[in-house]
């Protein structure tokens, strides 16, 4: 099987998009299916020996790490002489306009996938009267795919419902390897100058408007021996640390690699406020972890965790709500720890191996059911 994919973030950047790509294309590798990747300019040449094609494009304003690609000459041609059997438009914005037609155009079988709730992120930067508009031109981007892969069933209910077609739940893996319980550290809190009768509750993830994080310092106010660790950066971080100088919080920035699995597994309890994420990746990791989660009643939340036995759900923008729950989990620590126990078990369930296979199931799928229409 030929696979190409379009994507419109990718390394160096970090996100769960890239996380994903970065999965699959290993897998692709792994079991000899020959790929090539489109991408921003600035990513590297090739990822497990995988091609890549840079696209010129411009960072999206409301999300940097977004890169919006118009259509460019040369796109048509480089897929017309790999020749795939399917192409993935990996959560098309600006480029998912003109991908249909040049794909269409070669007769290939196209499929698309949905990471981003871009309408969702309008109400959080006062755009909220385009969020129509968006979900519009999303719809008709997606709808002209063969299918729509929802990183969560609470995001498919969400795109039926707007009027997308085709859709079909595709979740994520996690690698229960580089996350994992034996990467807790002391060292790690004695840093941080944690004290070992202090709980450490970590968020992992891009500190903006649109991930809620104004809720976790207003959620920490009231509860003792807790210090919040944040890792992660974004536009709103230099606001954030202006207006919680002298609380019990430290940012650390962008982590990766074995600096990242040590700050989870060296923190007691996940917090994951936003209500716009479709899946959430950082959950995963952080259950992998083996931490209790605590996040807001939406979005991909609703898949991972599972209320009192992996974690605690809290309405979505309800600061004092995400402190109750807190304040639970701290009354009742042997409760905090089962938890995480459980949140361990359920990721050793989620290996990107079988998500993955999962996925080259629908390439299959698609791809014959194209070739029968091609005969008929």
């Amino acid at each position: 099987m030929r696979v190409a994919l379009i994507c419109e973030t990718f390394l160096p950047d970090v996100n769960g998009v890239t996380t994903t790509l970065c999965r699959i294309l290993e897998h692709l590798e792994r079991e000899g299916h020959p790929a090539l990747l489109f991408a921003p300019a600035g990513a590297p040449e090739s990822y497990a020996g995988t091609p890549i094609i840079p696209l010129g494009g411009v960072p999206f304003p409301l999300y940097p790490e977004l890169r919006l690609t118009p259509p460019q000459p040369g796109v048509a041609a480089q897929l017309a002489a790999f020749r795939p059997d399917i192409v993935h438009l990996a959560g098309p914005a600006v480029f998912g306009a003109i991908a249909p037609s040049v794909v269409e155009q070669l007769r290939l079988p196209l499929i698309s996938s949905y990471h981003t709730d871009f309408g969702a992120y309008t109400r959080h930067y006062g755009l909220g009267v385009t969020q129509g508009l968006v979900n519009f031109y999303l719809r008709w981007v997606h709808n002209r795919t063969r299918l729509t892969l929802c990183p969560s069933s609470y995001t498919l209910n969400q795109l039926r419902a707007e009027g997308f077609r085709r859709l079909r739940v595709w979740g994520r893996g996690v690698d229960t390897e580089r996350f994992h319980p034996q990467h807790r550290s002391t060292a790690w809190r004695d840093e941080l100058g944690i004290a070992p009768h202090e709980t450490v509750l970590l968020y992992v993830g891009r500190i903006a408007r649109e991930k809620r994080v104004e809720l976790l310092p207003e959620a920490l106010r009231g509860l003792d021996h807790v210090r919040l660790v944040m890792v992660g950066d974004g536009p709103a971080r230099a606001e954030l640390e202006a207006s919680t100088q002298g609380m019990p919080i430290h940012f650390l920035g962008y982590c990766k690699g074995q600096a990242l699995a040590t700050a989870y597994a060296s923190s007691d309890i996940f917090v994951f406020p936003s209500d716009t994420d479709t899946f959430g990746q950082v959950i995963q990791e952080a259950m992998a972890s083996g931490l209790a989660v605590v996040g807001a009643r939406s979005g991909g939340t609703i898949d991972l965790v599972q209320p009192n036995v992996t974690g605690r759900i809290f309405e979505p923008g309800i600061a004092t709500d995400l402190r109750a729950q807190l304040r639970y989990l701290l009354a009742y620590p042997d409760r905090q720890w089962a938890m995480g126990q459980a949140g361990r078990a359920a990721a050793e369930r989620r290996s990107w191996s079988s998500v993955i296979g999962e996925l080259l199931g629908y390439y299959q799928h698609v791809i014959s059911r194209s070739t029968r229409q091609a005969r008929v």
